[in-house]
């Protein structure tokens, strides 16, 4: 792989140009890396609206019709539904563990098997979240396991 790296005259806009003879998996996820250490999710915390950077996200949970994004410690309130975040971050490292949260694996400390075939994960900031059974074969093919 070659990469280039030009300097841009002030006030132009950064540019990436990917060429390649196959997009596969690997420059794919490159890809989504670049665009996802720029993009901003907009949530509300204290009655203001605020913007985070999706790695700072530890999960979002759906909770009486309102998501939630967890933080390392704090929760703030968010505006979409988590059919769309699932969607937006499809190709990154956030991830469908049940049916009301999507976890960033990115955030996770250890995995470890749970009773009934789901997986218990130890997040970074000592919280415990599950995977359920359902979505056990998708973590699983995410990790490469």
């Amino acid at each position: 792989m070659k990469i280039t790296i030009q300097d841009r005259p002030e006030g132009e806009e950064d540019e990436i140009i990917v060429r390649c003879r196959h997009l596969d998996e690997k420059m794919l996820k490159m890809i989504y890396a670049l665009k996802e250490g720029q993009e901003r999710l907009t949530v509300l915390r204290e009655g203001k609206f605020i913007q985070l950077l999706p790695k700072d996200i530890y999960y979002f949970e759906a909770v009486d019709n309102k998501v939630f994004a967890y933080l390392e410690k704090d929760v703030c309130e968010c505006r979409h539904k988590l059919y769309e975040l699932e969607q937006r971050f499809a190709e990154t490292d956030f991830f469908r563990a049940t049916k009301s949260t999507i976890i960033n694996l990115a955030k996770v400390r250890s995995f470890s098997p749970a009773f009934n075939g789901r997986f218990e994960l130890l997040m970074k900031n000592g919280e415990k979240l599950i995977v359920s059974r359902q979505y056990v074969p998708d973590l699983k093919d995410k990790l490469g396991l």
